[in-house]
């Protein structure tokens, strides 16, 4: 049921309500929290709860509600998995819904979208987003072109969780950003939530499709916290979400990055005056475009930060989007804050300046405001 607010509750759509990050800083080893205030908002119940508390309620209610989801992935049983997201599961659903798994992400993956094809509703864990790349032919040529090559007599319900993103000194092999290879692939929905809110609602919403989703968590999330509803909702894929009103810029971000936007937003209006309109994406396939250009015939300049790698990563999808639709709108060029083109480094040090700061954001939006922009 989504007559529940169709964002999450204290953002910019409900008169009065708002969002602020607290003090804690969003570094490498600690994501702050984020915490919603409401005020006016009585009617639902909310909690506080982690973004992996989120997702494992997500879990548990669909799992309950329909026996033909299976989990399955490595150390996701006994040990309820390298991130805590699937513990308690296996001693609740048993062992033939929630299946420990070799290290053969080929394998198990494959495996899901032949159970996905006859019948099951596979929700299959990848411990590391980097070894997405172990079972691409699964992943990019079965489950993604199954439906469109039977000419629709085959669906695939397959839903891959996947941890990825820096941050946490992993190095290069365990640190990537893939959302844009997904995003490039037709027949694969890609999800990429940011808050505990956001992160329930959406996975309720992926675990009833017919058609694959890469449901993409960043690890520094799954300690994060926010309010949820008791009562059941979902979020309604391709949707994007003003999380902070602003009438000077739009930042357009999502995932880890969007509280890093969240936060370079309060930074600009209190150290320049700049008043910025944060959005969250939440999917990139699908793309919510018209959410952007509803803000930029507000604001006129445009800001597209994103953890992955520059080079044709989603915020330059953004930027020619909205080139293509709203070209008159825009004051001033579209700037973009990304992840250098480098290989992730270990060294604290390094990893911060490859993978982009509240700082690089602030910088760029103040030389955007002066008509400038400036690669990192």
């Amino acid at each position: 049921m989504h007559n529940l607010p169709r964002s999450n509750p204290g953002f910019a759509e409900k008169p009065g309500l708002f969002v602020t990050l607290n003090a804690l800083k969003l570094d490498a080893s600690l994501v702050g929290r984020v915490l919603i205030m409401a005020r006016g908002f009585n009617t639902v119940a909310n909690r506080e709860l982690t973004f992996a508390q989120a997702l494992r309620e997500a879990l548990t209610e669909e799992m309950t509600r329909d026996p033909n989801i299976i989990l399955m992935g490595e150390d996701i049983g006994h040990y309820g998995g390298v991130f805590r997201v699937t513990e308690g599961l296996l001693a609740k659903f048993g062992p033939q819904r929630v299946k420990d798994t070799p290290i053969s992400e080929s394998a198990f993956v494959s495996m899901g979208v032949g159970m996905a094809m006859t019948g099951k509703r596979p929700v299959v864990e990848l411990m590391f987003m980097d070894f997405a790349l172990v079972c691409a032919d699964s992943i990019f040529n079965q489950a993604a072109k199954m439906r469109s090559m039977s000419g629709g007599k085959v669906q695939v319900p397959l839903v891959i969780r996947a941890q990825q993103g820096g941050g946490r000194g992993n190095g290069a092999q365990h640190s990537q950003s893939f959302e844009t290879l997904f995003t490039h692939i037709p027949g694969i929905k890609v999800v990429i939530p940011a808050t505990p809110y956001d992160a329930k609602g959406l996975l309720k919403s992926a675990l009833r499709q017919n058609n694959p989703v890469m449901f993409i968590e960043h690890k520094l999330l799954y300690p994060t916290k926010g309010m949820v509803p008791e009562e059941e909702y979902t979020i309604p894929l391709g949707q994007a979400d003003v999380k902070r009103p602003g009438a000077d810029l739009t930042i357009v971000s999502y995932s880890r990055q969007l509280l890093f936007a969240l936060q370079a937003a309060e930074m600009l209006e209190k150290e320049h005056g700049v008043s910025a309109e944060v959005i969250d994406l939440r999917c990139t396939v699908p793309m919510d475009i018209d959410t952007v250009i509803a803000s930029l015939k507000k604001t006129h300049r445009l800001l597209v930060t994103h953890e992955a790698h520059a080079a044709c990563g989603v915020g330059a999808e953004v930027a020619m989007r909205v080139m293509e639709r709203a070209f008159d709108e825009l004051d001033a060029p579209i700037a973009r804050v990304a992840g250098l083109d480098l290989p992730i480094p270990v060294a604290r040090s390094l990893e911060e300046e490859v993978l982009p700061q509240p700082r690089h954001i602030v910088e760029a939006a103040v030389e955007l405001m002066q008509g400038r922009v400036k690669a990192r």
